[in-house]
């Protein structure tokens, strides 16, 4: 068997086969780091993470100041203040004896339950943001039957050393028309 001599047309052919896969592993190479600086470096990833951050901690901080369990309203009060900063922190510790006396008055329970909320804004440079939040609470008077409410809430909320807490929450009036 003799072998073919290679000609012109074989040479090129193997010629052509590199540069594919030359090219080819160089645009793997290059959409690989173009995908990961964009998930890692970009505005738009940090802004995400941040958006995803206020709509979970604002839902959990709107439940917990919309719930209350009368027989241990210090604890209750406690978690409030826990949840808010600047202006609304301070009323509520203003407003706390009072507030106590309600709820112990009262004798009822409130569990808040977030069904659904939207981030509106958020301005991750000076650390503000706006939520608005559906909420259901289930509130039990001491021996009596559980009612429920169905309320909506816009939330202000602040960046703080120790993370984003609520700085107002405004009752939104639900029209039925």
């Amino acid at each position: 068997m003799s072998r073919r001599p290679q000609g012109a047309g074989s040479r090129w052919l193997r010629w052509f086969a590199w540069v594919a896969l030359l090219a080819s592993a160089a645009f793997v190479a290059w959409s690989s780091w173009s995908l990961w600086q964009a998930w890692q470096g970009s505005d738009d990833a940090a802004f995400a993470k941040d958006r995803d951050l206020v709509l979970r901690t604002g839902k959990q901080q709107v439940a917990v100041l919309n719930t209350m369990d009368w027989t241990r309203a210090d604890a209750g009060l406690r978690q409030w203040a826990n949840v808010a900063t600047g202006p609304l922190h301070d009323q509520l510790q203003r407003e706390a004896p009072a507030s106590r006396q309600k709820i112990v008055q009262a004798r009822r329970t409130a569990v808040a339950t977030v069904d659904d909320a939207a981030v509106l804004s958020l301005d991750s440079r000076s650390g503000t943001s706006q939520l608005i939040a559906t909420v259901q609470i289930r509130l039990t008077p001491q021996g009596g039957q559980t009612t429920v409410q169905r309320q909506r809430f816009e939330a202000g909320l602040s960046r703080t050393p120790q993370g984003w807490r609520l700085k107002s929450l405004t009752a939104i009036p639900v029209s039925l028309g």
